[in-house]
């Protein structure tokens, strides 16, 4: 299988229309071409700033524009951020990812957030942020800082784009990812199926991804996780199928990239999840929630790993108490050398 980034909606489709078992053989076959077929790398996610996003995504609980559960919050202290990297390793994680509900970080940010993904390199977890649109120069200071990857979906087709999102442009997520490779960062970027999209949405979103110059790193596929309050909270479940197919369709044509279940696996049960892992899924989020949606948490997940045989060796090999320990003064240090509370908690919605 030759890595390609000059795919049609037409090929993609065809993919789709494959008989569904014929679909996951050629995915796994594939998968087996290029990963370890029983290795799932696992990442956690922390929201660092929540709700007030001005942004109107009509899936998203964290925007001002809808009236959800989802209160208000101030950038969290940096210290608060590496106690929970910290928890994160602890638990099993190799990836600490980091979203703040903004449009674009402002320049008064930048310094805390460099401190965050300096104390999480510290701590030897690869880094991951996500907030939202960023420009060249800020991409370089971030990269500088030791930033692994960044995040930034596509989320959808062009076509059907703006019936989600009106407040950017696909253009604009378009030049946040070319900003991010250009930094020589590494790039997660993916969509969620479910919004009401078509088949053929779905396969032009997967072929904007496959067709970029280099295929993300990481391919991150959500499932709508419906939110009371949102535009998007009732409408049709996605079939289990279908999800399945995307995940298969992922990894055929994005041969290389990590291709992770993302939000919604809360309403995964077992068994489709292991499709999702026969189909070429090898990374998810690990933990209680996804910045403010629902997550199986990690007994739950450490439980199907154990069933299916996956990471067995690091689920060996996980840190025990004396390591912790270690973590925790590390953190301490880190802690004692920085400034005030005041200075490290403030008001960063406005």
């Amino acid at each position: 299988m030759e890595v390609r980034h000059d795919w049609t909606v037409a090929e993609v489709q065809a993919l789709f229309d494959k008989p569904f078992m014929d679909l996951v053989f050629e995915a796994q076959q594939i998968h087996r071409q290029y990963h370890e077929p029983n290795k799932v790398q696992v990442s956690t996610l922390l929201s660092i700033k929540t709700g007030a996003c001005p942004e109107d995504c009509k899936y998203c609980p964290q925007s001002a524009h809808y009236r959800t559960d989802v209160e208000r919050e101030r950038l969290l202290e940096v210290e608060q951020v590496l106690e929970a990297a910290n928890k994160a390793k602890v638990s099993g994680a190799t990836r600490f990812c980091m979203g703040a509900a903004w449009k674009n970080p402002k320049e008064r940010d930048m310094p805390y957030l460099l401190d965050m993904i300096r104390g999480v390199k510290d701590m030897g977890l690869e880094t991951c942020m996500t907030l939202g649109m960023i420009t060249g120069d800020q991409a370089n200071v971030l990269a500088d800082a030791g930033l692994d990857y960044y995040n930034h979906n596509l989320d959808t087709s062009p076509e059907y784009y703006g019936s989600i999102i009106t407040t950017r442009t696909y253009q604009d997520r378009l030049d946040t990812l070319g900003h991010v490779r250009d930094s020589g960062m590494k790039i997660c970027s993916g969509g969620i199926i479910g919004m009401g999209e078509s088949s053929r949405d779905r396969a032009a979103l997967l072929v904007e991804l496959a067709n970029l110059p280099t295929h993300p790193e990481s391919v991150p596929i959500n499932m709508l996780v419906k939110v009371k309050g949102t535009p998007l909270e009732n409408v049709d479940d996605v079939d289990p199928f279908d999800f399945v197919r995307i995940v298969a369709v992922a990894r055929i044509i994005m041969p290389e990239s990590a291709v992770r279940l993302s939000a919604g696996r809360e309403d995964m049960n077992e068994q489709m999840q292991t499709l999702c892992f026969m189909a070429g899924a090898n990374s998810v989020f690990y933990g209680c929630k996804l910045l403010t949606t629902p997550n199986p948490g990690e007994d739950k997940d450490m439980q199907l790993f154990a069933k299916l045989g996956i990471n067995s060796q690091e689920q060996a090999a996980k840190p025990d108490q004396i390591q912790e320990h270690e973590l925790l003064d590390r953190v301490a240090e880190r802690v004692a050398s920085r400034p005030s509370k005041d200075d490290l908690f403030y008001d960063a919605t406005v």
